[in-house]
């Protein structure tokens, strides 16, 4: 007897191995289009939001807080959120897509 013979008297087929990788890199590949893809786009959209920040812009911060741009200094901004009261915080604490669904996409309207 080969080993073509006790594979088949096995119930296995001489390629089983090529399927099962094939069959895990399809997975791997479903799992990059629609988990980490998307994940990664949304994350550089953001921080694109966060570079563009400038005076005047009405943001929402993560937390939920409403102000406008009243400073910003390197990765802190101070936002006006009420008249003469001011708060600081990190440019990553503001929110692209609260803003954008606050105000309506318009995020950086003035």
């Amino acid at each position: 007897m080969n080993n073509l013979d006790i594979l088949l008297l096995q119930g296995q087929s001489p390629n089983a191995g090529m399927i099962n990788l094939i069959f895990f890199g399809g997975i791997i590949l479903v799992f990059w289009l629609f988990m980490i893809r998307p994940q990664a786009k949304k994350q550089k959209e953001q921080k694109n939001f966060s570079d563009e920040l400038q005076k005047g812009d009405k943001v929402v911060t993560a937390s939920g807080i409403l102000g406008q741009i009243n400073k910003v200094e390197d990765d802190i901004v101070t936002l006006e959120v009420g008249t003469k009261t001011f708060i600081q915080v990190t440019k990553d604490a503001i929110s692209k897509e609260m803003t954008a669904r606050v105000y309506g996409g318009e995020g950086d309207s003035k």
